[in-house]
C-alpha cells in the first residue's frame, strides 16, 4: 500500500480531530487547515489555552482537558 493510500485509509477511518494550536486567526494555517477539515465532515476540537471558541467549537486549554474521545491529534 502506498503512503498516499495509507493516508486516505486513515482519513476515512477518523471522524474527530483534536487540533493542538488551533488558531482563531483566519490568515494562519492553524485555522485554515482545521476549517477545511471541518468543511469536509470532520469534527474539530480546538486545543488552545488562549481561546474559548474556534470555528464554532468550544476550545480547550490542553488535550487533558478535552472531555470527549477523539480519533486523531
Amino acid at each position: 500500500m502506498s503512503e498516499d493510500d495509507q493516508v486516505r485509509k486513515i482519513l476515512r477511518e477518523i471522524h474527530t480531530i483534536a487540533v493542538v494550536g488551533c488558531s482563531k486567526d483566519p490568515a494562519k494555517d492553524a485555522h485554515r487547515v482545521p476549517k477545511y477539515m471541518q468543511m469536509h465532515g470532520y469534527r474539530i476540537i480546538p486545543v488552545n489555552p488562549t481561546a474559548t471558541e474556534i470555528l464554532g467549537e468550544k476550545a480547550f486549554p490542553s488535550l487533558e482537558a478535552v472531555p470527549v474521545p477523539y480519533d486523531a491529534v
